[in-house]
């Protein structure tokens, strides 16, 4: 049983304040000294970092954590959420899109309400009231009514112009029965910055993000009712969810041979490759990797020993000219490619091991040229992988998530990595030696035979 306090900060549509509201509450609460435990619903990789550096107060490090019911299904939530909340204080998990929209086609899954509902967790409804008055109770009184599993036990009001304005806001919400747990002025909106795919990294700007993670914090605590939302957190009821573990389970064969030599595994980090999920360092090293991250920015080298690549998402198009320039780490991952040692690319990293990016050289490993388009590429996906890899048996089926502006040509090698089957059916990616790239990002604790499979060949 999980009896972690919890809340989910939801909101009517995109741009309502989640994340201002979500970060702040975060870091407001750390800075009184509670662990607090970040999550994120949906395939996002961008909040959770805010929300990584809005709970470091006084030293307590925790990754921000994805709960996806599509790509690791409504089974997995709960565990997934026990496995990242043990040791907390209290969570709090910023939503996705508007508090019911989900998985294209498919209901409510993936939705910030199904999750809600997984985890029993009351919601905070952040409302952006900024163009209405009255209207508020209506739009309030809908979104409580609409599915009765869902408990929205407050409001939080953004961008309130006046305090004439907020008299009649909360004089409205008076008669729904919500109360009013929060109020933020239009006026104290602590801007970060964007860009083609969002918010710019905390990574890419921790000096500012710090700063800034400071006056939100401030912000969200001088207007909100701390401690009113902590006692609606810890209203949640016993969850009954076992932690998702990334050991394998017992009687498992051991991937590598007892007493031997753990393999490195070098992961990309720094600003260019900053999409990850922490579960797939936890699963590496589970099955008998030494994880070792380089930043492919400042590295001329590849940690010593290395058995294996792992290159996640991130922004490489910003830093094109900088990648291109690092000449002697972009030979050492051909020739470890080449050499064909494991190498799991997703993204930023197919883009990395193409010939170039932009015109401008990356590791020549695949034989495809990447730009930038002006096309959004957005949206989960369901794949099949064709053949046998480093990463996957053929026939492994995985459900993933695409989210880019560039495009690479062509999109598939002679062997791709995956045929496509949901929600249009093609081929995509690069399977070739030891290479397994592709613009599909995936989540392994859904597959965790993957991470397994990939560690194996490492070590063999």
């Amino acid at each position: 049983m999980v009896n972690v306090p919890r809340l989910v900060i939801a909101a009517p549509s995109s741009g309502s304040g989640k994340t201002t509201v979500a970060t702040g509450l975060m870091a407001a609460f750390s800075e009184r000294g509670l662990t607090v435990s970040p999550h994120k619903v949906g395939p996002d990789y961008i909040d959770p970092g805010y929300h990584a550096l809005a709970v470091s107060a006084g030293g307590r490090l925790r990754p921000g954590r994805n709960l996806d019911a599509y790509m690791c299904g409504p089974g997995l939530v709960g565990p997934l959420f026990a496995h990242g909340a043990a040791g907390s204080d209290l969570a709090i998990v910023e939503g996705v899109m508007g508090l019911y929209d989900g998985a294209s086609g498919q209901g409510e899954l993936a939705s910030t309400a199904q999750v809600s509902k997984l985890l029993r967790a009351p919601v905070v409804l952040v409302v952006d009231a900024s163009s209405q008055s009255r209207s508020v109770a209506a739009l309030v009184h809908g979104f409580a009514s609409w599915d009765p599993e869902v408990r929205i036990g407050g409001v939080i009001l953004n961008k309130v112009a006046t305090d004439r304005h907020e008299r009649l806001l909360r004089d409205a919400l008076d008669e729904s029965g919500v109360p009013v747990l929060g109020v933020l002025r239009r006026t104290e909106q602590v801007v970060t910055p964007s860009r083609h795919l969002g918010l710019v990294p905390v990574a890419e700007r921790q000096a500012d993000a710090v700063g800034s993670m400071r006056e939100l914090a401030a912000r969200v605590r001088a207007g909100c009712d701390l401690e009113a939302l902590l006692a609606l957190a810890r209203s949640a009821p016993a969850l009954d969810a076992r932690a998702w573990t990334p050991e394998a389970e017992p009687g498992t064969a051991p991937v590598v041979t007892p007493g031997a030599a753990r393999p490195v595994v070098a992961v990309a980090g720094g600003s260019a490759f900053t999409f990850s999920y922490a579960e797939h360092t936890e699963l590496l090293t589970a099955a008998g990797a030494d994880v070792v991250p380089f930043d492919p920015l400042r590295d001329e080298k590849l940690p010593a020993g290395t058995r294996g690549l792992v290159i996640g998402g991130g922004f490489p198009e910003v830093y094109a000219p900088e990648l291109s320039a690092n000449e002697p780490l972009r030979k050492a991952v051909a020739e470890l490619a080449h050499s064909g040692a494991p190498v799991a690319a997703e993204c930023a990293g197919l883009l990395y091991l193409a010939r170039s990016l932009d015109g401008k050289p990356m590791c020549g490993v695949l034989a495809a040229d990447a730009r930038m388009s002006g096309r959004l590429t957005l949206g989960y996906r369901e794949a099949v992988a064709i053949g046998d890899s480093a990463l996957a048996a053929a026939g492994t089926r995985v459900r993933g998530h695409e989210f880019h502006r560039t495009v690479l040509e062509p999109g598939a090698g002679a062997e791709p990595a995956w045929g496509v089957v949901r929600p249009e059916r093609r081929v995509e990616g690069f399977v070739q030696r030891g290479v397994h790239a592709s613009y599909l990002h995936t989540h392994w604790a859904a597959a965790p035979e993957m991470a397994r499979r990939f560690v194996g060949r490492c070590a063999a």
